[in-house]
């Protein structure tokens, strides 16, 4: 669908202009490091939504297809604010955590075309919409990869900003702990 394929150009071009490039927040690292390497790996998933079900998105945790990095949803329908969004995803990660997808290994977060603040972390403020429509986007991802990617960055500077600062810090924790249950459950 053109829409789609609109959708698929302008994350891509937001990707290279807002996540693979140095920023000073990241230790003069990308915001992030993996993005480049994942879209020329052609690592990167879309799923679309056209309504306001969250079918879609218990689908992909339910069966997450392995032969990507990252799957980003990408839901039209926005009638939820940016509080009520990232709330949504931050109890959707407790109950992957809680085995109410049996599949554990999964995060989530999102982007919410509400979403302000990030300009000292990430360039999409200067960035140039390609298309008018508004989208929300979950990036759904296996937690291991994404704790074992974090070490590696963190070895390097990569979380000395993020983690002292109170809007990221529960995130970071939260991740980190959500990982070790993983962990230890395997055990």
């Amino acid at each position: 669908m053109e829409l789609e394929q609109a959708v698929v150009e302008e994350i891509r071009a937001w990707s290279k202009h807002a996540l693979e490039t140095p920023h000073p927040f990241f230790n003069n690292l990308p915001a992030c490091p993996y993005a480049r390497n994942a879209w020329a790996m052609e690592k990167v998933g879309f799923v679309f939504n056209y309504s306001l079900e969250k079918k879609p998105l218990y689908d992909l945790v339910s069966r997450f297809p392995d032969q990507y990095d990252v799957v980003l949803l990408i839901d039209f329908e926005v009638s939820e604010s940016s509080e009520d969004f990232h709330r949504y995803l931050d109890i959707f990660n407790d109950a992957l955590a809680a085995g109410v997808f049996i599949d554990r290994d999964i995060w989530v977060m999102g982007f919410h075309p509400e979403d302000d603040g990030e300009e000292e972390t990430f360039n999409h403020d200067s960035f140039e919409a390609l298309i008018d429509d508004v989208y929300t986007i979950t990036f759904v991802q296996r937690l291991t990869k994404l704790e074992e990617s974090a070490e590696i960055l963190r070895k390097k500077g990569y979380y000395d900003a993020y983690t002292k600062d109170p809007k990221y810090e529960d995130l970071w924790d939260k991740r980190k702990l959500l990982y070790r249950r993983l962990k230890n459950a395997g055990t």
